[in-house]
């Protein structure tokens, strides 16, 4: 018997989902941006009865596609499925299965067959770092953090990009050595492709490295970039810039020496690239303090700034002054696409920003911008607007509110002074107006979060740290609010997203004003990262049907636990990691703070059949 990790409330089919969308909704009408081209993703697990098998619906589908489910060579379904998943009641440990897409009565590209797994959890096993031993005598070990997921080497498959971070990992405000950071890339079944040591310059911390994973180039395989320093190793060992070069000060900061920007190649590790820094770090104390927390505000993401090819964009500082700087990784050559300096232009920017920044295209013209926060930064690199709310610690972009046009952004914020009566707040994604507020009682507003939990009230609901539970269109539904906050994830099989916090998934009960745990990851040995904000490793729709993968860190750091939902759905939707918008908030969930994807367009119950953004694949 296979031992259970969810509720039964994650195996009831639904006998009466709301609808299935037919695939002719969301096929693209024309080129638009380039997107990964993605095998099946079929993932088959041994559930209570029988097995489970789940499959992608491909954003470049044509219209109408069905498929054939097959155990063993055998087909297991009397008429083509229209959606993406199938309780095979006959199913066996030993089975394999694939999936045959149908289209015009005739079947075509048989999927690589699959073995179920016998959890719902693939284990991962990963190379633990070495531990090691500061200047000043302080001993540490390491700890998986957060991750990011690429098509490496050009499979169709995706790989995972993981970071190590010692035990010693410091916030900016805090003084004291790090052990080194070092960056791993693993297939699913365990085998590392590379690894890079990231050195002595870059001090290990939440907000000194984020990991770009993604296909720049239009290749078919993702390069990984990054801030890099002298003595940084890449994956096949040749070192960066001076090995012997070491600029900690005496309070373990970095504050000297020069900064680098490194491309390597995805596939294995290997430096493509290096150029300076950009923005450079210049004086200390011209970005608010003169010891070293605020000029090593790092950020990083993805963005379709040009509406069809993907850049990387950088950024530091966001308390005071901020620079973001967007990237072209194309024909072999690193090269400056633009650069916002609020010391240049855009002084409504200075302090606006967030402990990450979302991607959208929120003024609907095909190019993506930068929501920096309290400030939006237009695809061309200048400043959109700014609500002056100032910095806040969460930040989420989406199609919150179905009955608006456009995109919303909600976001909570840290000084009273400044927020006035927004401590949290939704405003207007293309033009920063200022929907609906809540007061917080001139409060530090640390967390919040969008997903939709309450099926009575039209798009999602918002709530924070602070203040009850708000619909999209601000009324407060109820003083009592789900008690995490953290993360989300589309996981059962109905439209409403679930609260993912620390090692576990919960289900909102609004009748009851409750949560229940329907996924304990804890129960697998699984544990969170990144303290009180209990984030997992990564959370996205890796496998399977457009339902979300979660992947945590095992406590013993030992390996990876990728969970996929067991839940049957007969809601059709193509994978979320071929809508756009969705794709590059991947991207950049392991910058600062993460924080969960949002698609384009609204998906939650009542959700009318969205606009599916153009995309093509190479």
């Amino acid at each position: 018997m296979t031992r259970s990790f969810a509720s039964s409330a994650l195996v009831l089919l639904l006998a009466h989902a709301p609808f299935v969308f037919a695939q002719s909704q969301f096929t693209p009408a024309a080129p638009g941006k380039q997107m990964e081209k993605l095998d099946r993703g079929v993932v088959a697990v041994l559930a209570n009865s029988g097995v489970f098998v789940s499959w992608r619906v491909l954003g470049t589908d044509a219209a109408g596609t069905r498929f054939n489910l097959y155990r063993d060579g055998v087909k297991v379904n009397a008429a083509p499925l229209e959606a993406s998943n199938y309780a095979d009641a006959a199913g066996t440990a030993a089975a394999r299965y694939a999936v045959r897409t149908v289209v015009n009565g005739r079947e075509a590209n048989p999927a690589e067959a699959a073995a179920p797994w016998s959890e719902p959890f693939l284990r991962i096993p990963v190379q633990q770092p070495a531990g090691g031993v500061t200047p000043d005598g302080v001993a540490y070990t390491y700890e998986m953090n957060d991750g990011t997921a690429a098509d490496l080497d050009g499979d169709g498959r995706y790989e995972l990009v993981v970071k190590w971070q010692p035990t010693n990992a410091k916030d900016n405000s805090q003084s004291g050595y790090t052990g080194n950071t070092y960056i791993d890339a693993y297939r699913l079944d365990g085998t590392r492709l590379w690894r890079l040591d990231l050195g002595r310059n870059i001090r290990a911390g939440a907000h000194y490295t984020t990991v770009i994973a993604y296909d720049l180039d239009g290749d078919g395989k993702a390069e990984v970039m990054l801030k890099t320093a002298d003595g940084t190793v890449d994956g096949k060992g040749t070192v960066i810039g001076d090995a012997n070069a070491d600029y900690r000060n005496t309070a373990g900061y970095v504050l000297a020496g020069p900064e680098f920007l490194t491309v390597f190649e995805g596939s294995t590790g290997k430096a493509l690239a290096t150029t300076n820094y950009l923005p450079a770090r210049g004086t200390v104390a011209s970005w608010g303090d003169n010891y070293g927390n605020r000029v090593d505000r790092f950020l990083g993401g993805v963005a379709y700034l040009d509406g069809k090819r993907p850049s990387a964009v950088f950024s530091r500082g966001y308390y005071t002054r901020a620079v973001v700087a967007a990237w072209d990784w194309r024909d072999g050559q690193l090269t400056s696409r633009w650069v916002f300096d609020t010391d240049a232009e855009g002084a409504a920017v200075r302090g606006q920003g967030a402990h990450w920044f979302s991607v959208a295209d929120v003024d609907n013209d095909g190019r993506d911008d930068i929501v920096y926060g309290a400030a939006t930064i237009g695809s061309d690199g200048h400043m959109l607007y700014s609500t002056n709310l100032c910095h806040g610690d969460a930040l989420h972009v989406g199609k919150f509110d179905p009955s608006r046009d456009g995109l919303q952004v909600y976001m909570v914020h840290e000084t009273p002074s400044c927020y006035g009566a927004n401590g949290a707040e939704m405003h207007d994604a293309a033009t920063g107006q200022i929907l609906w507020g809540v007061a917080t009682n001139g409060a530090d507003v640390g967390r919040g979060v969008c997903m939709d939990v309450d099926p009575a009230y039209p798009g999602e609901e918002c709530w924070a740290s602070r203040g009850g539970l708000m619909s999209a269109a601000g009324v407060e539904i109820s003083t009592a609010r789900p008690g995490q906050m953290n993360f989300a994830s589309w996981w059962d099989g109905d439209l409403l997203r679930e609260p993912l916090d620390g090692a576990a998934i919960y289900k909102w009960h609004p009748e009851s004003a409750t949560s229940e745990k329907i996924l304990d990851g804890a129960l697998a040995g699984a544990a969170s990262n990144n303290g009180t904000k209990a984030t997992p490793v990564l959370s996205a729709d890796l496998l399977g049907d457009w339902r979300e993968e979660v992947v945590w860190r095992t406590a013993d750091n030992s390996a990876l636990l990728l969970f996929t939902t067991t839940a049957p759905t007969t809601v059709r939707i193509p994978t979320l990691m071929h809508d756009p918008q969705y794709r590059v908030q991947v991207a950049g969930q392991n910058a600062g703070y993460n924080q969960p994807p949002h698609p384009g367009f609204y998906l939650g119950h009542g959700m009318s059949a969205p606009v599916w953004a153009p995309i093509y694949t190479r």
